[in-house]
């Protein structure tokens, strides 16, 4: 082939497959100095930081992390995706006793038959099992996963995959120090490794030598939810045998945007405490008898909830219905006797349901 035609395919294809490009490129050159999924062609192709806690869910979050940019990245827009960790979790064989989901299980668990949206399944963020069960019609509802695999435990292969595929799932060890990083990027100084974690591998920055991380322990860990660990200070943990502890995820199909009622409970929300309708972030987490990320409540206290694509709210306690809202805002004043509750919400449209759930405590 002659010069001139190489270097005309190749201008029609920048035009056309920006990162398809990139990736051709690469494989023939030096990698870029910096890639984030958080600013490709200045557009951010993640979705909002979420917590797990207080369950050790992390390979659930870390997978759905890499999931929805993927997903994103595939119908070109931006439209904040939310799949069901809970349901991932779960249905993999994921407990709360364990203290894990095996991460092969739920990748698996992935192709052969996916995770739907949170509305099928919201985590209740509970730290102990429970019965469970996905709204009917899920299966109608999922995001599968054609392959995974395993990327070689090198950082020149991290990055090339990490191109090529999107976010990946890495499984780290923890050093104690870990726990107090609220921004910079973190080189490991003191204590000794307490334990592992799965987390998504979003970016990486040449010049200043480090990973960009996807977490999953809320927007008041680290960098507003984010990690930028120095290149030195990730400790990828092989504990799967014959993985290398970077997991990639294939090309994602099935029911990307179902036509299906998005909700929320924005009030109550956990590890939050309420003093007659007034919040304040709950200091005191640990207390006999009271569910840690459970909202405490003193007085009565307005659920508010937000709801898109739906006709009608129904808000239940503990099970009982207790209102209906057909029109914006919808919201329902909670009045209960002392002691543990759960509130759900189920939104409508037509024949679609969705939900949410927020276990409570109520002292007067």
């Amino acid at each position: 082939m002659k010069k001139t035609t190489v270097i005309l395919i190749t201008l029609i294809l920048i035009n056309v497959y920006p990162i398809i490009v990139k990736t051709e490129v690469i494989a023939y050159n030096d990698l870029p100095s910096y890639f984030s999924w958080r600013n490709v062609s200045g557009t951010d192709y993640t979705t909002p930081i979420k917590n797990q806690a207080p369950a050790p869910t992390c390979e659930a979050y870390a997978l759905v992390a890499s999931l929805e940019t993927k997903m994103q990245y595939k119908l070109g827009k931006i439209y904040n995706p939310d799949l069901s960790e809970a349901h991932l979790y779960f249905y993999a064989g994921g407990t709360i006793r364990a203290g894990y989901v095996n991460l092969i299980d739920a990748a698996n668990y992935l192709i052969e038959h996916g995770v739907p949206d949170e509305g099928c399944f919201p985590d209740p963020h509970r730290p102990y099992d429970f019965p469970f069960e996905s709204l009917p019609g899920w299966e109608n509802r999922t995001v599968r996963v054609k392959e995974w695999g395993w990327v070689e435990h090198e950082p020149e292969a991290i990055k090339r995959a990490l191109i090529e595929y999107g976010p990946l799932i890495i499984c780290a060890y923890l050093w104690r120090d870990f726990y107090y990083y609220h921004g910079g990027i973190y080189h490991h100084k003191w204590g000794r490794i307490i334990g592992g974690h799965v987390m998504a591998l979003v970016g990486y920055d040449d010049e200043q030598r480090c990973w960009i991380i996807k977490n999953s322990w809320g927007t008041e860990w680290g960098e507003d939810g984010w990690l930028r660990i120095a290149y030195d200070s990730l400790a990828i943990a092989e504990w799967y045998g014959e993985g290398t502890g970077v997991m990639y995820l294939g090309d994602v199909y099935g029911n990307l945007e179902p036509d299906v009622p998005k909700v929320q409970i924005e009030q109550p929300e956990i590890y939050h405490t309420y003093v007659f309708g007034k919040e304040f972030p709950t200091i005191f987490r640990k207390m006999p008898f009271i569910q840690e990320g459970a909202p405490r409540i003193i007085g009565n206290l307005t659920v508010k909830v937000k709801a898109e694509n739906t006709d009608k709210v129904e808000f239940y306690l503990d099970g009982e219905l207790k209102h209906v809202d057909e029109e914006e805002p919808y919201e329902w004043v909670l009045r209960s006797k002392p002691g543990a509750h759960t509130i759900e919400v189920f939104a409508y449209k037509k024949e679609s349901v969705s939900k949410d759930v927020v276990d409570i405590f109520i002292f007067l």
